[in-house]
């Protein structure tokens, strides 16, 4: 499967929006495919391959995982999702939820979000150090929530 150089972008994130938008792009809307793009359209939040896979594999356990990857991969192609690398590995979102910052505790695994206003100040400081334009929805910050903080401190 070649694929072209013109993406078009999902304007209304529901899955038969989603769904037209990958036919007209010449692709095949196997019945795995279908079932993988109504699981994340379904799911708020992040969630991650494994956890589509398992959810998705629960209702039709002939999807395997590199239908999962590269269905994800074109969802993100065509702008429904954005993904973050987070401790436990990538993860993805819608991408109109994609305006935050990821905070991750190192110790207990709680997440948290940090507005991209909040953040814009360690942003401008990227920049204007090392005239960087930096992406920080990409990635989590790693750290110690409050909690495990007062515990290990």
């Amino acid at each position: 499967m070649q694929r072209t150089a013109t993406i078009r972008t999902v304007t209304e994130p529901t899955t038969s929006g989603v769904v037209d938008v990958l036919r007209a792009k010449g692709l095949r809307m196997t019945p795995q495919r279908r079932a993988i793009v109504a699981e994340v359209m379904r799911t708020q939040g992040h969630i991650s391959p494994t956890a589509l896979a398992r959810t998705v594999q629960s209702e039709m356990p002939g999807v395997n995982a590199s239908t999962i990857y590269s269905t994800l991969s074109l969802l993100e192609e065509v702008g429904v999702l954005a993904h973050a690398h987070l401790e436990g590995g990538a993860e993805y979102h819608r991408a109109e939820e994609a305006g935050h910052v990821h905070l991750t505790c190192s110790n207990c695994g709680s997440e948290d979000d940090l507005s991209l206003a909040e953040a814009e100040a360690l942003s401008n400081l990227i920049e204007r150090h090392h005239r960087f334009l930096p992406d920080l929805t990409h990635f989590a910050i790693s750290g110690l929530c409050a909690d495990c903080r007062e515990t290990v401190g």
